[in-house]
């Protein structure tokens, strides 16, 4: 069972050691992080977030109050009801066990019954078929896909846009 709560300093030591290669990283953080990750960068990270009115990060907690993952809430806009989430992540010694979905239907329910939004949206890249296949798993459906918009080394990545609404 998952709970999720506020970031705290203290995740950052955990976090660092999800991603284990520079591709799975940018895969994450679509290069708004430079690559190695370190505790230092996500804790700049957070304190950018605390000055922001319209995003905050969020970190999934285990039944021992261990994090194992982490979303991070932003572009709230509250007149048209709707949230963007981004930089999500699961520890990578415990995917695919559906922690991720869990997480999401977590984020998905507080944004739905406690922030009142009627839409929620993201993005993934389509070469991150597992992270695809999740959000799919929680509910979010493909709105629109860009091919070979993102550059990365020799390649040229797709995102696909997805999003929930409340009914």
């Amino acid at each position: 069972m998952l709970r999720l709560r506020p970031y705290k300093l203290s995740d950052a030591k955990y976090i660092v050691n999800w991603v284990k290669d520079e591709q799975a990283f940018v895969m994450w953080c679509a290069n708004k992080f430079t690559y190695p990750l370190t505790e230092d960068k996500l804790n700049t990270y957070k304190e950018s977030y605390e000055k922001d009115e319209n995003g905050w990060l969020i970190t999934a907690i285990n039944e021992k109050g261990i994090p194992v993952g982490h979303v991070l809430m932003r572009m709230a806009d509250y007149e048209n009801e709707s949230i963007y989430l981004g930089f999500i992540i699961v520890d990578s010694a415990i995917r695919g066990k559906g922690y991720g979905k869990e997480m999401l239907k977590l984020v998905i329910k507080y944004a739905f019954e406690i922030l009142n939004v009627r839409r929620i949206t993201l993005a993934v890249f389509d070469n991150n078929p597992s992270a695809h296949y999740c959000y799919k798993a929680a509910g979010f459906v493909d709105e629109e896909h860009y091919k070979e918009v993102f550059p990365y080394k020799d390649e040229n990545w797709g995102v696909y846009n997805m999003a929930i609404n409340k009914f």
